[in-house]
């Protein structure tokens, strides 16, 4: 038990920020145990496999630290780490048999021999390893990884899956402490993919050593994992066991991420109780009365009941047979309901459902509201968030207005130059239109993430050169990664004066 308490890998702070500003990876702080199976899981750009690289000696942190059992690895080159790597393409040598695609790394290495001469003295000698330690070495690695038999065979004639586990027996000949994965799976196709899983799973098992495993298929994850990373746009959103991570996620981000789900607004009635699409449910989580909350309900906790006899009543628009379900969508008033059953309710049908306590999670609102410094410039328009919007200056004291110069007259007939001065801005998420005209607003950013809700889409706009965020609620439909402007009419803006303008 003390051994598999023992931290194995430490990052501390570790960031890592490209040269052209991007920052891949944001103050990340996590261990892993010793004999671990843990996981990286996000989507494509969320510095996943930028950590790994690290990790692993490919790249370097631009501030941290990286411990291995204590010791500051931060700057030790990858082949002086006791790490090793399988890679999405698995880089085998195709003009070698398996044999020596697995022995490679070996006829390379380099051992210390101690011998004793006759007069009893000793002397010690660096020796290649010989060709029979090499056999041997190989002969045990194909053995784990089920490929007696194919040491003559060329890599090229071998399966996706065959090939990927010589590239594991590779990595694993050397012994390394650590085994690092890069979405290895990643080029096979779904049945050999679902195989090879159940295979990886039982060589860690096997081999006892630590596994970090990159990935961004949420079934995956949870198939194998001891312990789930999960990581949004450089920082990790969520650390624990898969079981977790699926019934008690920390926030919309990974609710949404991990596995279908229902992500409603709700308001905290108190006393375990708490009131969405309509209705007051009993629930398990305790929160203030009155709060707004963001309620996750799987489809699979969804219960159908007799007519008149479940909690809320709507109609199915839509049905599709997934193998071992019907995922179907209620329609409530605005609001879609995800529900997944053995037993399918057609198209046009009016159904009743229900949901138990313990299939309701509540999670605090992440975003009430846009945030954010700004200042005033002499055009009398206000500058935040990467952008500069119209907006009313005459908000900022009451009954004031502007001269033909654009000065402030204040409502004691003070005459105030606005230019520079500091505000602090808020915009409410209801109140931003996107436009993929992206000379149509104030400012210009990426869609890196969308959330439905239920009836409506919640879409976080990042820009390019601060990294500022803009978050949206909309019931249009867009794409991530899409280029679009962020639009906000003066009226919508609401500016307060910083405290150290008051004079």
């Amino acid at each position: 038990m003390e051994n598999e308490n023992k931290k194995i890998i430490e990052l501390i702070d570790l960031t890592r920020i490209f040269e052209d500003g991007l920052i891949a990876v944001d103050n990340v702080n996590l261990y892993v145990r010793k004999g671990e199976f843990v996981t990286f899981l996000g989507p494509s750009g969320c510095g996943k496999s930028t950590t790994l690289r690290m990790i692993a000696g490919f790249d370097k942190p631009t501030k941290g630290k990286i411990l291995l059992n204590g010791e500051d690895i931060s700057d030790l080159p990858p082949n002086l780490r006791p790490i090793n790597t399988v890679f999405q393409r698995y880089a085998l040598f195709p003009h070698l048999n398996v044999y020596d695609n697995i022995a490679f790394g070996l006829k390379l290495q380099k051992q210390k021999v101690t011998y004793e001469k006759a007069d009893g003295t000793t002397f010690t000698k660096t020796e290649k390893l010989s060709k029979r330690e090499i056999s041997e070495k190989v002969a045990k690695v194909l053995k784990m990884v089920d490929l007696e038999g194919f040491e003559k065979r060329s890599v090229s004639t071998l399966s996706g899956g065959q090939q990927q586990r010589v590239a594991i027996a590779r990595a694993i000949v050397n012994e390394p402490q650590i085994l690092l994965l890069d979405e290895p799976l990643g080029a096979l196709d779904l049945k050999m993919r679902k195989d090879m899983q159940l295979e990886l799973k039982e060589m860690h098992k096997k081999l006892g050593i630590t596994f970090i495993y990159v990935t961004h298929d949420q079934e995956e994850a949870l198939t194998m994992s001891d312990t789930i990373v999960v990581m949004q746009d450089g920082v990790i959103q969520q650390v624990g066991t898969p079981t977790d991570i699926y019934n008690e996620p920390k926030n919309s981000f990974v609710a949404n991420f991990i596995g279908e789900s229902n992500i409603f607004s709700g308001t905290s009635l108190g006393d375990k109780k708490v009131k969405f699409i309509g209705k007051e449910f009993d629930c398990l989580d305790d929160f203030p009365k009155n709060e707004n909350v963001d309620v996750v309900v799987r489809p699979e906790d969804v219960i159908f009941t007799d007519i008149g006899k479940g909690k809320v009543e709507g109609k199915i628009i839509s049905s599709i047979f997934k193998g071992v379900h019907y995922e179907m969508v209620m329609k409530v008033g605005k609001t879609e309901v995800i529900i997944q059953n053995t037993e399918e309710r057609k198209v046009g049908e009016t159904v009743c459902i229900d949901i138990k306590p313990d299939g309701i999670h509540l999670m605090h609102k992440e975003f009430s509201s846009n945030k954010y410094d700004g200042y005033i410039t002499k055009k009398n328009t206000v500058c935040f968030g990467d952008g500069e919007f119209e907006c009313d200056v005459t908000k900022l004291y009451p009954n004031s207005t502007l001269d033909e110069e654009g000065y402030l007259i204040t409502d004691n007939g003070e005459k105030i130059d606005l230019t520079d001065v500091d505000v602090n801005v808020e915009v409410g998420l209801k109140d931003i239109e996107i436009s993929d005209d992206e000379n149509a607003g104030g400012a210009v950013g990426n869609i890196i993430s969308i959330i439905y809700k239920g009836d409506h889409y919640q879409l976080i706009v990042r820009t390019d050169e601060n990294e500022e965020y803009f978050v949206v609620d909309t019931e249009d439909t867009w794409n991530e990664n899409d280029r679009v402007s962020v639009i906000i009419k003066p009226e919508k803006i609401k500016l307060t004066l910083k405290t150290e303008n008051h004079r």
